[in-house]
C-alpha cells in the first residue's frame, strides 16, 4: 500500500508540472492526502515540503504555483521561505506567497516580508504590511510607525491598520507619531482597536490613556 501511495504521489507531482485552470483537480489529490498523512511524521513531511518548494522554483502555471502555496500554508517551515519570498514581487502570486509566509513561524518569514515591504510600492507594499500585521510581529512596529507619514496615503493607512492588528502598547505608542493628513481617520480607528486589545489583555491604564487622547479634536463617532 505504501508503494502504491508513493507511485500515486509521484504521478501527482508529474501532473502538477502541466496543471492549469480547467484541468480536473483530482489529479492532485494524492498531494492533498500526503499533507494529511504526514502529520506528526517529521521526516516524511520534510521530504514533502522539499518536493513542493522544488516545484515552486520550476516553470509551472500560476494555478499550479497557487496550489503549492496553499499546501505550504499548512506544512511550510523556514525551509520554504526562500522559494516563497521569490514570489512576493510577482503581482499574480504575491498574495498567495504572503498567505503562506503569514503562517510560517520564525524570523525567516518575517524578514522576507519586511525586506519585500522595503523594496515594493503600491498595493504589493500594502500587502506586506497587512501580512506583518497578521503575524503581530513586534519588531516591525518602528517601521510601521514611520510609514504612517508616507506620501502614499494608502500605505499610511495600511501602516495604521497593521499597528492595530499588532495591538500592543508599543504599537499604540507608534500611532501617536506623525501621520499623513489622509490617514488621520485610519489612525483614530487603529488607536481604538489597540485600546480594545489592551483592555482584553487587562492593561486598563494603557487603554484609558488612549481613550483620553481621543476625546478632543476627533469626529463625534470617535469621541463616543
Amino acid at each position: 500500500i505504501r508503494t502504491r501511495n508513493l507511485n500515486m504521489l509521484d504521478q501527482a507531482f508529474e501532473a502538477l508540472k502541466t496543471y492549469d485552470w480547467g484541468i480536473d483537480r483530482k489529479v492532485l489529490k494524492p498531494i492533498d492526502d500526503a499533507v494529511v498523512a504526514t502529520h506528526g511524521k517529521d521526516e516524511e513531511r520534510k521530504q514533502l515540503e522539499e518536493r513542493l518548494t522544488t516545484t515552486l522554483k520550476s516553470e509551472m502555471s500560476y494555478d499550479a504555483k497557487q496550489f503549492v502555496c496553499r499546501k505550504l500554508m499548512t506544512i511550510g517551515t523556514a525551509a520554504s521561505v526562500p522559494a516563497l519570498a521569490a514570489l512576493l514581487f510577482d503581482e499574480q502570486l504575491s498574495h498567495m506567497a504572503r498567505y503562506a509566509l503569514e503562517r510560517i513561524p520564525g524570523p525567516e518569514a518575517a524578514r522576507a516580508l519586511t525586506e519585500a515591504m522595503n523594496s515594493l510600492n503600491g498595493k504589493l507594499k500594502i500587502g506586506m504590511i497587512s501580512s506583518l500585521g497578521v503575524r503581530q510581529d513586534a519588531t516591525i512596529v518602528p517601521q510601521l510607525g514611520e510609514l504612517l507619514a508616507d506620501s502614499d496615503v494608502s500605505v499610511a493607512r495600511a501602516a495604521a491598520y497593521g499597528l492595530a492588528a499588532i495591538g500592543s502598547s508599543t504599537a499604540a505608542s507608534a500611532l501617536s507619531g506623525k501621520s499623513a493628513d489622509g490617514a488621520k481617520a485610519a489612525v483614530a480607528d487603529a488607536k481604538l482597536t489597540c485600546a480594545e486589545a489592551l483592555l482584553a489583555q487587562g492593561d486598563k491604564k494603557a487603554a484609558l490613556g488612549i481613550y483620553r487622547s481621543l476625546i478632543a479634536n476627533q469626529p463625534k463617532h470617535v469621541k463616543l
